[in-house]
């Protein structure tokens, strides 16, 4: 299937040429860690964190192993590997055999149900899967049912109840493979690897990155935003498995020959300040709802930040009342980006010293974006428009939905993003909700995501998602699920002056006429807003 894979941006494209990005026409992604043996730098630490250190030299011996393992199972050029896998050492080691031996690993969220662990075998058609031992279990008669997968391997544990053909346990069987391998004759075109779509608005998607992709998104976005070196040591608290966190612990710390903290299991508050005070990290990466949860935990004002230079934040967009608690807590102010899974990484981003609060921040070199009106016609300085953007690193095609690539990926390699935003005239871009998501309340448009912005701003208000609803009679109103800081609180007088905090800061009318109050709410496993789960609520 290689064959048939097309990246549709020129090679000599104006981003490209802007930060100089040029590699040959072969190339195979795993050079990302590889080449740090050629230069040098392999007793150097790759890895730190609670599952155990490695240095380049080692994780290299791993990964080529991992390749001859995989080579072992009779897998042929292309062939998917799927990755079932927590932060640990093991996730970069199979990542990067399974890219130099010439296979196409997927990266999936380790929360996934059996139900949607099928979809995604069959889709992607993995006859080998890799994964930790406690999620065995996952891989039952319903995860497997109508899919080619043959072989489970076990890391982290022994093999569990499972209903695969064959199962394997990765650490004896691993010692029998050479610590050395070629890489594969991959082009540059090339498929590398996959992630999913995180399923918060629909069907997953298959999301398809070429050999090419990981070096272009360091090019663009690390050497110019996060400047590392190799004394820095990155701390991404967002999952491997996530497009953000992928770049933030394995693309941008291996590119620089850096070191990358990895923490297994639940995110918690105590467990991060424990990570950020043994391991001494010096880049932290983050969510808006990570950030709140740690500034508002009770081990906060103990833990140690001092190692610390930088703090970022993406996904989702961040609030100013989370943006001063951190800087409260930390001295850092949190630098925010915008990015995507279909980019890699993030395209908008502010900058240390260029900031402006709100702000998805600034293009990032090597990213061409333009904000179009209906009619595809370039919009001014300060006018609403929606975000279409265009880089190397961007993917070709969502696997198996030519009706979805066809819609988002357009001429040229052109990514209609169906976000819609207003660039000042210093070139900040302010998100303004989606394209498709403007209602009609009361005979005037509305952005539940305007709405949902000005809520979060209430001082006691802690996160909330609005959203549009049908009524009986078909008309639409508005509702928002919310919550606050505090406990106790009388909901009907509350929800009154939330109600009446809207009206007086954005046109009456865009207020939401119901608000349910709510503990938590649910999220994917990236860290998002569930918004499906949200409209069930």
């Amino acid at each position: 299937m290689t064959s048939a894979i097309v990246d549709r941006v020129p090679p000599d494209n104006p981003g490209a040429r802007e930060i100089g990005f040029a590699i040959p026409d072969h190339y195979n992604a795993s050079r990302v860690l590889f080449d740090n043996l050629a230069k040098g730098v392999g007793d150097r630490l790759a890895l730190t964190g609670p599952a155990g250190k490695r240095s380049y030299t080692e994780l290299c011996a791993d990964a080529a192993r991992w390749g001859h393992g995989f080579q072992s199972l009779g897998l042929g050029r292309g062939d998917r590997v799927l990755l079932f896998l927590d932060d640990t050492p093991a996730y970069p080691a199979a990542f990067f055999g399974a890219v130099r031996a010439g296979f196409v690993p997927l990266l999936i969220n380790t929360l996934t149900p059996p139900n949607l662990l099928q979809f995604y075998l069959a889709d992607s058609g993995a006859k080998v899967a890799v994964s930790e031992a406690e999620f065995c279990p996952r891989f039952d008669a319903l995860a497997c049912k109508d899919t080619a997968l043959a072989t489970l391997i076990v890391v982290n544990g022994e093999v569990a109840a499972h209903a695969v053909p064959a199962a394997i346990t990765a650490e004896p069987w691993l010692k029998g493979f050479p610590s050395e391998l070629a890489e594969a004759a991959t082009h540059r075109n090339e498929m590398a690897f996959w992630m999913y779509s995180s399923g918060s608005t629909g069907r997953p998607k298959g999301i398809v990155h070429l050999q090419h992709d990981m070096a272009y998104s360091d090019e663009a976005f690390a050497k110019n935003v996060l400047k590392l070196s190799g004394d820095d040591i990155c701390f991404s608290v967002p999952k491997i498995f996530f497009a953000y966190g992928f770049g933030n612990a394995i693309t941008f710390p291996f590119s620089a020959g850096a070191t990358s903290l990895l923490l297994p299991g639940q995110p918690k508050p105590a467990a991060i300040f424990e990570a950020i005070g043994r391991y001494r990290p010096t880049v932290f990466f983050g969510l808006p709802t990570l950030y709140t949860s740690l500034t508002k935990a009770d081990g906060a004002p103990r833990a140690d930040f001092s190692s610390l230079r930088l703090s970022l934040s993406a996904a989702e967009v961040l609030s100013g009342e989370v943006f001063s608690a951190w800087k409260a807590l930390t001295g850092l102010e949190i630098v925010e980006g915008l990015g995507s899974t279909e980019a890699l990484h993030i395209y908008l981003c502010n900058r240390e010293d260029k900031k402006r609060a709100g702000a998805a921040g600034l293009r990032v070199p090597g990213y061409e974006v333009a904000l179009r009106d209906q009619d595809g016609s370039e919009v001014s300085d300060n006018e609403e428009g929606t975000l279409w953007l265009r880089g190397d690193s961007a993917t070709p095609l969502y696997w198996n939905r030519p009706d979805k690539t066809a819609e988002t990926i357009r001429e040229e390699g052109w990514i209609y993003t169906g976000d819609r935003f207003v660039r000042d005239g210093d070139g900040f871009y302010f998100f303004r909700g989606r394209a498709d998501h403007l209602v009609k309340i009361s005979g005037q448009w509305v952005y539940p995501l305007e709405v949902e912005l000005c809520l979060v701003d209430h001082p006691d208000v802690r996160e909330c998602a609005v959203f549009a609803a049908e009524l009986p009679d078909r008309r639409m109103t508005l509702k928002a699920v919310v919550v606050m800081n505090k406990h106790g609180f009388n909901e009907g007088e509350m929800a009154r002056q939330l109600k009446q905090y809207v009206k007086t800061r954005l046109l009456p009318y865009k207020y939401p006429r119901e608000i349910k109050f709510i503990a938590e709410l649910p999220k994917t496993g990236t860290g998002k807003i569930d918004r499906q789960a949200v409209l069930r609520i």
